[in-house]
């Protein structure tokens, strides 16, 4: 397993905000002590071509620039931007890793799944799995699947790759939640709105269709956006997975033969180390 990771990412808060450096900074030591052979590789920073596949250039302009806020979850935070840039190198790095046939998970800040093609909002500023799946198509790559199994809808993802033949695109999140979207499928987006409360045994199937489905769209990479609050315990939504069932996602990664990259997004309990270890270890290890 390679994971990708800058020790920078942790170095902007805000008082109170959920998406906070302990994410990471609690979650490093724990993959570390319990995967000593675990590889660590620092992302390099995404190039604003890549920017510039996923989102316009006034949208960047604006991450760079970062006069005003752009909503009340997601600060102009100093040097915004650049912590924005490499969380967008690691997803690019992570997927090209995966094109060589390498496990490859990015622990990185701010997420991505929210940003949109023009606006940045939901703690994210780039849109990191599009802008990865777009990179992987200019690598050679000829179909992406992304499969985001956050408890929040991939809006911004869905924004940027809706109507691309090249990709799938699947988001499985609590409805109603943030950001209000994702109730609908069409073209090549498919949605799976799951009611608050939804047993974690039905919530896990509907993930799993999700992931079939994808696979019958062939495709040479399979990027997943790993949010981690659809636990039970998580305090932003009320979804009711265990730490055990992210351990299935993992499994089910392992289990098939199209190479596969993983990227944190959401997840905002205590527990997240733990959650994250679960999903990566099964995903690596013969059980």
């Amino acid at each position: 397993m390679i994971i990708f990771h800058d020790a920078r990412c942790t170095e902007y808060s805000a008082p109170g905000h959920p998406e906070r450096p302990e994410r990471i900074t609690r979650t490093v030591p724990f993959l570390k002590d319990r995967h000593h052979d675990w590889e660590w590789r620092e992302p390099r920073p995404a190039d604003e071509a890549s920017l510039l596949r996923a989102h316009s250039g006034e949208h960047v302009a604006r991450i760079r620039e970062g006069a005003r806020d752009f909503d009340a979850d997601t600060p102009v935070y100093p040097n915004i931007y650049e912590h924005a840039l490499r969380s967008a190198g690691a997803a690019i790095d992570t997927a090209r890793a995966a094109l060589k046939n390498q496990r490859a998970f990015s622990l990185m800040r701010p997420p991505g799944h929210h940003a949109t093609r023009d606006r940045a909002m939901g703690f994210c500023y780039f849109s990191n799995i599009a802008i990865a799946a777009l990179d992987a198509l200019e690598s050679g790559a000829k179909r992406v699947a992304i499969w985001d199994f956050d408890a929040h809808h991939g809006n911004g993802t869905e924004d940027i790759v809706a109507h691309n033949s090249q990709i799938a695109f699947a988001s499985i999140h609590q409805f109603p939640a943030y950001p209000g979207t994702g109730a609908k499928s069409f073209a090549n987006i498919d949605n799976y709105p799951v009611a608050p409360y939804t047993p974690r045994a039905e919530h896990a199937d509907i993930a799993q269709h999700a992931l079939q489905k994808l696979l019958k769209f062939k495709p040479d990479l399979l990027l997943v956006s790993a949010g981690f609050d659809a636990y039970s315990g998580d305090p932003l939504v009320q979804m009711t997975l265990e730490q055990e069932d992210f351990a299935t996602f993992g499994e089910w990664l392992r289990q098939i033969d199209i190479p596969a990259a993983a990227i944190l997004e959401g997840g905002y309990s205590d527990d997240l180390p733990e959650l994250i270890d679960a999903f990566l270890t099964s995903w690596e290890i013969e059980l």
